[in-house]
């Protein structure tokens, strides 16, 4: 392996213009099918075969006009007065009349005057009328009304609280709110204030009403400038420190850009574009770094020009960043043996993004460093490696040496500190974002705090229960509808029921079920689970079956479904990468202290993101103010693209221990030495990597700000405490039986050549046979 990438250096060095011209023209391509196909991203949480996107899915088909996306509008009186008052009932009822003609909005008002052109007859309006009645009125001291207009006729859709001081709309969308066209929601929000402004109204809309994140915001570009200040401190050179920067932007472009590119063909999450991009910055910056270090040291320590030093830098520093790499892809790929859409569609956007900054990093900045040449390297740096006595840095080599002395208690310590930070997750509870789960100063949140406080919590999330004949062809009879209602407004935890929606055929309807509790409450999801239950007695009094759907039935069936594949996830990366292990570094112990190192800072990540997001602990410190569930896709996530991200730092840390040791060290001096020689950049690598997943927890989106700080918190955890200390502690308590491997084994693993020793003696080779001629000549 680093014969041949050692090659591959050399050519792309000295044809920098035939490599750059080579990525030019992809990263043009991928642009210019961007400007071809616009960017359609979703902020859809579909997890295909739950029972709950199983009814959704059963809806689309039955009922399609019940199909699209809510939208939920909050008006409130500034100052504290009616919102039906008589100076504020014209301003709402002309901005509920903006929402209704909207594009892409279905005017309940509409439908409500068709169903009255039928007569009393109507089976809807029948069936809707035995519902309530059996129903029985909302189990709150003080239910909301209808908001009537001046001739007393109720305006569909609208809910005035019991106080009079707040409105809410509910509407419907023709189609999912990420299908919608951009801008679409922006535009309705601003519709409608536009006409509430003349009764100086306020208008809040929900959650489910927001628009795409921004890709890049200020966060972002704060990390990376934290990136390139940490890159400058440690290379000491703007011209070096510019390098993995133009790298990792140019896989991004390609990487996320190719992500985009395909959001026309395939339904992509936002989420997988961050993911994708968080990945993309911070490995393609690190594996550039880790090479360019190579390559300098090769330069100031061992006097080589600067093109073989490129070259040798791709062939030793480039073997690990391959190997590092594949690690990465192979905890993302096993993502695929879970079987839910999202994360698999995740698992390739980020995978290939990872594929695209390893290829990047051993071609295209092997070329640019031939166009660079000599300069990568200042003449002070030069100055100062010729005047420095001795290859290691002082303070690196103190830690570890005092590591390798008191490896007992070092070892202890990280073992204590890191199950100390895993103790909340406990208590973790899973969930999915809410409107509760932005910060207090946007629209959602203050949406989610009225309707709570007007309405009730529940209000902000009701069920849809589908109720459908057993027999396709029998429409529901007016007694079944009835048994059903009865049978939700008496359950616990079930604040109001009513029957919103009949197919045309009358055996399929779709009541609303108003829980007492919020949308991440425990009441309301054993009321969930409750409505479940009550299928079967339901199917066998009335022929009727009952699915459950909504924010909070959705959660429930992500959470389970993950709960579910998330051992045979874990066999299948820990399997996977333990062999991939095994073959780089030829050892036993080596593999499975970097898994039980990985296994203490992934709980502990999970802990620590629980005590912030869901107790609320040191949150003025990264700028939150919301206490929310830990988003359900966020463990399974975490594990695949921390252990992937860990493996990278195992990598070039223990690379130089076997190192060390393969040319003759002792066990204690090759854990010192190897310990001295990589851990200064693997720290710098490790804080440009929090310093770019940082950036994402001051994104406005919840599952995005929690992703950027579960990564940012668990690469801190993972490279400072576990590979900076567990590893070194861990390998000097081993001593020699940390590259200890069975002779049977050693006979059929190969050898990889990762540090470069096959290298070194092909290299030496010329040199030999030069030195025995000039010898015979002289002879």
């Amino acid at each position: 392996m680093s014969v041949l990438l050692y090659k591959l250096g050399r050519f792309a060095y000295a044809k920098p213009w035939f490599v750059i011209a080579g990525w030019a023209a992809i990263a043009a391509a991928v642009v210019s099918l961007l400007i071809i196909n616009p960017v359609k991203l979703s902020n859809e949480v579909r997890i295909d075969g739950t029972p709950a996107q199983q009814v959704i899915d059963g809806l689309a088909k039955d009922m399609p006009e019940a199909s699209g996306g809510q939208g939920m509008l909050v008006f409130r009186a500034q100052g504290g007065g009616r919102i039906d008052g008589r100076a504020t009932r014209g301003a709402l009822i002309a901005a509920v009349d903006a929402v209704y003609r909207h594009d892409h909005v279905l005017d309940a008002r509409r439908a409500l005057a068709q169903q009255a052109a039928t007569g009393p007859h109507n089976p809807l309006a029948r069936a809707q009328a035995l519902v309530a009645e059996a129903a029985g009125p909302p189990k709150t001291t003080r239910p909301p009304v209808p908001l009537q207009e001046a001739g007393g006729r109720p305006v569909p859709g609208v809910l005035v609280s019991a106080d009079g001081s707040t409105a809410m709309l509910q509407f419907q969308f023709d189609q999912q709110t990420y299908e919608l066209p951009s801008g679409t929601i922006d535009s309705l929000v601003e519709a409608a204030r536009h006409q509430a402004a003349r009764g100086h109204l306020e208008v809040l809309p929900s959650a489910t009403m927001m628009e795409l994140p921004e890709v890049v915001g200020v966060g972002e570009v704060v990390g990376l400038v934290v990136a390139a200040l940490v890159l400058l401190i440690a290379l000491g050179s703007l011209v070096a420190a510019g390098l993995p920067l133009l790298v990792a932007m140019t896989g991004v472009v390609i990487g996320v850009g190719g992500t985009f590119a395909l959001s026309s063909v395939f339904e992509i999450h936002s989420l997988t574009a961050m993911l994708a991009l968080m990945l993309g910055l911070a490995v393609g910056i690190d594996y550039a770094l880790f090479i360019i270090n190579r390559q300098r040291r090769l330069i100031l320590d061992d006097g080589l020009s600067s093109q073989e030093a490129a070259a040798r830098a791709i062939g030793t520093a480039g073997s690990a960043v391959f190997f590092a790499g594949s690690t990465v892809i192979i905890a993302l790929a096993g993502l695929l043996v879970v079987g839910i859409t999202l994360l698999t569609t995740m698992a390739l956007a980020a995978a290939a993004t990872i594929a695209i900054a390893v290829l990047l990093a051993l071609t295209l900045l092997p070329a640019v460093l031939g166009l660079v040449k000599e300069d990568i390297c200042s003449a002070r740096a030069r100055t100062r490696a010729r005047d420095r006595v001795g290859n290691s840095p002082r303070r690196a080599a103190r830690w570890g040496n005092a590591l390798v002395r008191h490896r007992g208690p070092a070892f202890l310590a990280t073992c204590l500190v890191t199950l100390a930070l895993a103790a909340p997750v406990a208590d973790m509870q899973l969930g999915l974002p809410s409107g509760a789960s932005y910060s207090t100063d946007t629209a959602q949140r203050q949406n989610y705090q009225a309707v709570s406080a007007a309405f009730g919590p529940g209000y902000n999330g009701p069920l849809m229960v589908v109720a459908r004949s057993t027999e396709p062809g029998r429409p529901l009879t007016p007694q079944s509808l009835a048994a059903v209602a009865r049978g939700l407004t008496t359950t616990k935890g079930a604040d109001s029921v009513s029957l919103a929606a009949m197919n045309s055929t009358g055996n399929t309807a779709l009541f609303a079920l108003v829980p007492q509790d919020g949308p991440n409450d425990e009441g309301t999801k054993k009321l969930a689970t409750t409505v479940r239950t009550q299928s079967r007695s339901l199917n066998e009094a009335h022929g009727v079956t009952l699915g459950i759907t909504g924010f909070t039935a959705l959660a429930i069936d992500v959470s389970d479904r993950l709960t579910d594949v998330l051992p045979l996830y874990m066999v299948t990366v820990l399997g996977l990468s333990l062999i991939v292990l095994l073959l780089v570094f030829r050892s036993v112990l080596v593999p499975l202290m970097a898994t039980a190192g990985f296994l203490l800072s992934v709980t502990a990540t999970l802990g620590a993101t629980t005590a912030v997001f869901q107790w609320g602990w040191l949150q003025p410190l990264i700028g939150l103010d919301a206490t929310t569930p830990v988003v359900s896709l966020l463990p399974i996530i975490v594990t695949g693209v921390l252990y992937g991200l860990a493996m990278d730092y195992q990598m070039f840390l223990v690379t130089s221990m076997r190192e060390a040791h393969v040319h003759g060290a002792d066990p204690a001096r090759a854990t010192a030495f190897g310990f001295a020689q990589a851990s200064r950049v693997v720290i710098a690598a490790a804080t440009i990597m929090v310093a770019v997943f940082s950036g994402f927890i001051f994104n406005s989106q919840p599952m995005i700000k929690q992703l950027g700080f579960a990564l940012a918190a668990g690469i801190l955890i993972d490279a400072f405490v576990i590979r900076m200390t567990f590893i070194p502690a861990a390998m000097a308590l081993a001593k020699g039986k940390a590259w200890w491997l069975p002779a049977w084994l050693d006979r059929i693993v190969p050898d990889l050549d990762v540090e470069g020793d096959k290298l070194a003696l092909r290299l030496s080779k010329p040199e030999a046979e030069a030195r025995q001629e000039a010898h015979r000549v002289t002879n």
